[in-house]
């Protein structure tokens, strides 16, 4: 799997953002990624708290 460029602080923090509202594409704006990228960690995520 390739590593990414971002730590896992960085991708907490976007996923934070998201969850408290702010829009998907102030986010991915800040944080330089795709929304396909945001997705896919918001999919990760999920099924790594359940």
């Amino acid at each position: 799997m390739k590593r990414s460029k971002f730590t896992e602080e960085q991708i907490a923090f976007a996923l934070k953002q998201a969850e408290t509202g702010t829009k998907v594409e102030e986010v991915c704006r800040k944080m330089g990624i795709t929304q396909a990228t945001l997705y896919t960690w918001i999919k990760k995520w999920r099924t790594w708290s359940q």
